[in-house]
């Protein structure tokens, strides 16, 4: 209940933050309009929080994979029992259709596709996008032995100088596409950006399958991809713009439905 109060506070912050800006009188027809739709907002934002509250996982949620059936084709994703928190959360949201409509709204060729912007449901072109999620964050769960090899599937956040304990979006998440590295390149993203020795194991990973070493230990890992890398490749390959809404693909490339699936044997 008290996430719920906080989402709908935020939302009654920015429909007067609007009123103020826009200066309109309170008994403008126009006034009343808006304050018909954003009331209509927080209607929709409200019924969705609540599905999501009221969510219950069944054990054999835990078991099953995630299919996402995108505008560019299937991507079916599997969950980690290494990182419960990530894991069940995912569960619960595509559960209750919280990923339904909503776009991969940050793509960019040879690192990552990113999703789960609330916003981005119902925006306009050119709208930015990624500010946005559930009122809540995930501790981190960060795994030695979850690196960020092409495919996997991971937790966005806010960055460390407003986020120093590394905490998880509730709701961005992004897969990696990545690319292959030498052993320059690797040695390369140990000395600038990791500061520690990358395992032996990881190294061939990164330079037979490829990946994005340099995100390793920062971001929470809970899931990879286990059929629809083409896919990935394929939104990963779209024309993104360079204005204010950078790296938001040109053609919106949207999630169109997500739900569980029976698991597959490998």
């Amino acid at each position: 209940m008290q996430k719920e109060c906080l989402a709908a506070c935020h939302i009654i912050q920015d429909i007067l933050k609007f009123v103020a800006f826009a200066k309109l009188p309170l008994r403008a027809p126009m006034y009343k309009k808006y304050l018909l739709f954003f009331v209509l907002i927080i209607y929709c934002f409200s019924v969705s929080v609540y599905a999501q509250s009221t969510t219950r996982l069944k054990k054999k949620d835990r078991k099953r994979d995630i299919e996402f059936v995108t505008s560019e084709g299937i991507i079916v994703l599997r969950l980690s029992d290494s990182t419960p928190l990530h894991r069940d959360n995912f569960l619960k949201l595509v559960k209750s259709h919280f990923y339904d409509s909503l776009l991969f709204h940050r793509v960019i060729q040879n690192f990552v596709i990113q999703g789960g912007d609330p916003k981005s449901k119902n925006a306009l072109p050119g709208q930015v996008l990624g500010d946005s999620s559930l009122p809540y964050t995930i501790p981190a769960e960060f795994r030695v032995t979850l690196f960020h090899k092409r495919g996997v599937l991971a937790a966005a956040r806010e960055s460390d100088d407003v986020n120093p304990e590394k905490l998880s979006s509730s709701s961005q998440f992004y897969i990696v596409q990545g690319k292959k590295y030498t052993d320059a390149g690797l040695d390369s993203v140990e000395i600038k950006r990791l500061k520690r020795k990358i395992p032996e194991y990881q190294r061939e990973v990164y330079k037979t399958l490829g990946g994005a070493p340099s995100l390793d230990q920062n971001y929470t890992i809970f899931g990879e991809v286990v059929r629809g890398m083409e896919t990935v490749d394929k939104i990963a390959a779209q024309q993104t713009s360079n204005g204010e809404d950078t790296d938001r693909p040109l053609n919106d490339v949207r999630i169109i439905r997500a739900h569980l699936i029976k698991r597959k044997s490998d």
